[in-house]
């Protein structure tokens, strides 16, 4: 991690602390304002940590490029597919 990557997580540590502060100003004592308290104090600990030791970084490999042409692809592959995730399994497939 550089030292400017380091300098931005600080920051961004400061503004969260400033956001739960408000948190706190507004609902006080509440749980979950206790609870972001008690998270931000870990994440302060852990990026403490990071910085005194940082573990070791991955090397990457560069990976085969795959291009995907822009041409339509055959229909006839997917008739029969379900369209997981977007909700409608049941409906008939449009053409």
């Amino acid at each position: 991690m550089t030292a400017s990557e380091i300098a931005e997580l600080r920051y961004a540590v400061g503004q969260l602390r400033q956001s739960i502060s408000a948190l706190r100003s507004h609902y006080g004592d509440a749980n979950t304002v206790r609870r972001l308290e008690n998270d931000l104090e870990r994440l302060v600990i852990d990026a403490e940590d990071f910085e005194q030791a940082p573990p070791p970084e991955i090397t990457r490999r560069p990976g085969e490029t795959i291009y995907v042409p822009d041409s339509k692809s055959d229909e006839a592959a997917w008739m029969g597919a379900q369209d997981e995730g977007l909700g409608f399994h049941s409906r008939p497939r449009t053409k």
